[in-house]
C-alpha cells in the first residue's frame, strides 16, 4: 500500500520486491497464474448469469445481467482474484497489493470464492429440491471457480516485505479514509444481512479474504500507516462507525448494532481480568447484572421499591460504584485462589447473584428486585434534557430512537477503550502482564500480586458496571434470566469468555471482533441457538489448533506461538518490552 509499487516494479532497485529472497519473476512461475487469473474473470462474468430458474431461492438469482445476493459475493471474489493474480503477474502500478508475496493471498481469494459460489450451488440444489434448479449459469460458476485452485500448485513466494516508500501525509490519510470506509461498509453488508444464506456466504468470503489480504502483507502496511497517524485512523474509525445508523432505512439492524455495542464492551472489561492479569472469571456478567440492577432501581422505574428517578449521569455513577464494591468484595477472599479454583468460585458468585435478585420478591427475601418478573417500565434515558426515547432532528439528520442508543454506546465504548490502553501501559498494565506470565517470578521482583489483581478486578467490575446502566435503559427491563453463564441470549458469561479468547486476549481490536461475531452468528443463523455451546466449543477446539493466540493476537502471543515459520525462519517481531524488564518499574 505505501510503496505504490515502485519498489515492486523496479527489478534495478535492491528494495524491490519482485527481487526479494524467494520470490520468482512472473516468467519463471509458468502457466499456473494465467490459469488463476482466468477463474478469476470466469468469476467476474458468472455473476451476471442466472443461476436459477425460481424466486424461491432468497436473493433473486434469475436475473441475466444484474447479480443479486449471493452472487455479488462471488463477483467481490472474482474482482480480488484478478487483481491479485495480475499482481503476481508483474503487471504495473498493481505490485503494492503484494509487498509480502502473492501465492499465499492467492490461495485463500481461491478458496473463499469457491467456498462461497459451491455453497451457493449446493443451497439452491438442496432447498429447491434437485440439480435441475440449476441454471446454466449456476453450472458455469461452479466450473470456472474451480479454476483458482490452481493457485495451490503455485510456487509459494512468500517474503518479508522491502521497506515501504514515505508517502505524504495527506496521502496516507487518504489511505486511511479508504480503507475505513470499505471496512465500515463490509461490516455494514455483514449485520445487514436479510437472510441465512447470505450471511454464511459472507462469513465465508470474509474469512478467507481477511486472512488473504494478511498473508499478501498488505494488512501490515495499512496497520504501519494507521500506527503513525494514530489520531486520524482513531478519528476515522470513530466517523466510520458513527455513520452506521445512518446508512439504515429500518431499526432492525440498529437494534443488533447495539446490542453488538453493549456486548463487546462488557468484553473490553473482562478482557482487563483475563486478558491482562490472567484471572479466570466465569461469572462476570454478574457485574453487568448489578450495573443494570442499580440503574433501573434508581431511575424512576414503576416497580423500583425505591421511587426515585435520579439523573442518567449519576445513576451511572452509583452503578459503577456498586460494581466496584461487588468486585472488591468477591475479590479480596477470593484472589489468593488461583486457576480452577479461582474459576469455580467466580462462577458460584454469578450463580449466587442470579439466585439472590431471582428470591428479592417480597416471599423468599425482601422486595427490592420483584424477583423473576424483573424489573419493567425503566424510562428512556435523558441526558441533559437529550431525551433518547423521541426522535430528533440534528442539523438536518433525524436520529431515531435507536440511533440514539448506538450513538451513546459508541462513546461509551470509546471510554472504556481509553481505560484499557492507558491501563495496559501504566505501571500496573505492566504489573498485569508479569503477574499473567510467571506470578511467581514476578512477586519475587516486588510486585504485591494480590494487590495488582485486586485492581483488575475492580477495574472490570466497574466497566461492565457502566455498560449495565446503558443496558438497563435500552432494554427497558431487567430480568435474572439476562445475566446467566450460558443461555441462548447474549452477552452471558460464557459468550463474554468467549469473546475474548477467539479474538484475542490483551488487545482491543480482537474482544471488539470475536463479541461482533459470537453476536451476529447466532442472530443471523437461528437454528444455532439451541446448539450455542456445541458451536462454541466446537469453534474453541478449532482455535486452539490452527490459531491458539486468537484472530487478532499481540505481539507476544504471535510471537510465542509461531516464533518460527514454515521454513524456519524466525518471525520478524517488533521489539517488546517483556515482564522481566518492566517488573522493576512497575512497584509493588
Amino acid at each position: 500500500m505505501t510503496d505504490l509499487s515502485k519498489n515492486a516494479e523496479n527489478p534495478q532497485n535492491p528494495e524491490s520486491t519482485e527481487n526479494a529472497p524467494g520470490a520468482d519473476a512472473p516468467a519463471a512461475r509458468g502457466p499456473l497464474p494465467w490459469v488463476v487469473l482466468a477463474g478469476g474473470v470466469g468469476s467476474v462474468v458468472a455473476p451476471f448469469l442466472a443461476w436459477t430458474w425460481t424466486k424461491d431461492f432468497p436473493g433473486n438469482l434469475t436475473v441475466d445481467g444484474y447479480p443479486g445476493g449471493l452472487q455479488l459475493l462471488t463477483l467481490t471474489g472474482g474482482v480480488l482474484l484478478v487483481l491479485f493474480a495480475l499482481s503476481a503477474l508483474g503487471i504495473k502500478g498493481l505490485g503494492w497489493l503484494t509487498p509480502g508475496g502473492s501465492t499465499q493471498a492467492l490461495r485463500f481469494l481461491a478458496l473463499g470464492t469457491f467456498a462461497t459460489t459451491w455453497y451457493t450451488v449446493i443451497a439452491i440444489t438442496v432447498e429447491l429440491g434437485g440439480v435441475v434448479n440449476l441454471e446454466p449459469g449456476g453450472f458455469i460458476a461452479a466450473v470456472v471457480t474451480l479454476l483458482p485452485l490452481a493457485a495451490w500448485l503455485v510456487k509459494d513466494d512468500s517474503r518479508k516485505p522491502a521497506k515501504a516508500k514515505e508517502l505524504p501525509s495527506w496521502a496516507e490519510i487518504l489511505v486511511l479514509v479508504v480503507v475505513f470506509g470499505l471496512g465500515m461498509y463490509a461490516v455494514t453488508f455483514g449485520i445487514s444481512t436479510e437472510y441465512s444464506e447470505l450471511f454464511v456466504g459472507y462469513l465465508l468470503l470474509a474469512g478467507f479474504v481477511a486472512a488473504g489480504l494478511n498473508k499478501s502483507g498488505l494488512m501490515s502496511r495499512v496497520t504501519a500507516i494507521a500506527s503513525k497517524n494514530r489520531q486520524i485512523a482513531a478519528i476515522a474509525a470513530f466517523v466510520a462507525a458513527a455513520a452506521f445508523p445512518f446508512t439504515q432505512t429500518t431499526d432492525t439492524f440498529v437494534v443488533i448494532a447495539v446490542n453488538i455495542l453493549i456486548f463487546a464492551t462488557v468484553a473490553l472489561g473482562l478482557n482487563v481480568v483475563v486478558g491482562l492479569a490472567g484471572l479466570l472469571d466465569l461469572g462476570y456478567v454478574a457485574f453487568l447484572g448489578v450495573g443494570a440492577y442499580t440503574a433501573a432501581l434508581v431511575s424512576g422505574s414503576t416497580a423500583s421499591a425505591f421511587g426515585v428517578q435520579l439523573p442518567f449521569l449519576a445513576a451511572v455513577a452509583i452503578g459503577a460504584a456498586a460494581a466496584l464494591v461487588f468486585g472488591v468484595i468477591i475479590g479480596a477472599p477470593t484472589l489468593r485462589l488461583h486457576g480452577d479454583y479461582l474459576a469455580i468460585v467466580t462462577l458460584g458468585f454469578g450463580e449466587i447473584f442470579r439466585i439472590t435478585v431471582n428470591n428479592m420478591d417480597g416471599d423468599n427475601g425482601p422486595q427490592i428486585t420483584n424477583g423473576p418478573n424483573g424489573i419493567p417500565n425503566i424510562p428512556a434515558l435523558n441526558l441533559f434534557g437529550y431525551d433518547f426515547g423521541e426522535t430528533h432532528t440534528i442539523l438536518g439528520v433525524e436520529v431515531g430512537t435507536y440511533a440514539n442508543y448506538y450513538l451513546l454506546m459508541l462513546l461509551v465504548m470509546v471510554f472504556v477503550v481509553l481505560v484499557f490502553s492507558r491501563a495496559q501501559d501504566s505501571r500496573i498494565g505492566r504489573a498485569w502482564v508479569a503477574i499473567r506470565e510467571d506470578e511467581t517470578a514476578a512477586t519475587a521482583m516486588g510486585i504485591n500480586g494480590f494487590r495488582v489483581k485486586l485492581i483488575a478486578f475492580a477495574l472490570g467490575a466497574t466497566l461492565a458496571g457502566v455498560a449495565g446502566t446503558v443496558q438497563a435503559h435500552f432494554q427497558g427491563t431487567v430480568v435474572p434470566e439476562m445475566y446467566v453463564f450460558a443461555g441462548p441470549v447474549a452477552p452471558n458469561s460464557a459468550f463474554l469468555l468467549a469473546a475474548v479468547i477467539l479474538g484475542g486476549m490483551g488487545t482491543i481490536r480482537g474482544p471488539l471482533v470475536g463479541a461482533a461475531l459470537l453476536f451476529l452468528i447466532p442472530e443471523k443463523l437461528a437454528f444455532l441457538k439451541d446448539y450455542q455451546l456445541l458451536a462454541f466449543g466446537l469453534a474453541l477446539i478449532l482455535l486452539m489448533r490452527f490459531r491458539p493466540e486468537g484472530l487478532i493476537p499481540n505481539r507476544r502471543a504471535k510471537l510465542e506461538y509461531h516464533e518460527h515459520d514454515d521454513d524456519g525462519a524466525v518471525v520478524d517481531v517488533p521489539e517488546q518490552r517483556t515482564p522481566a524488564t518492566n517488573t522493576a518499574k512497575a512497584g509493588a
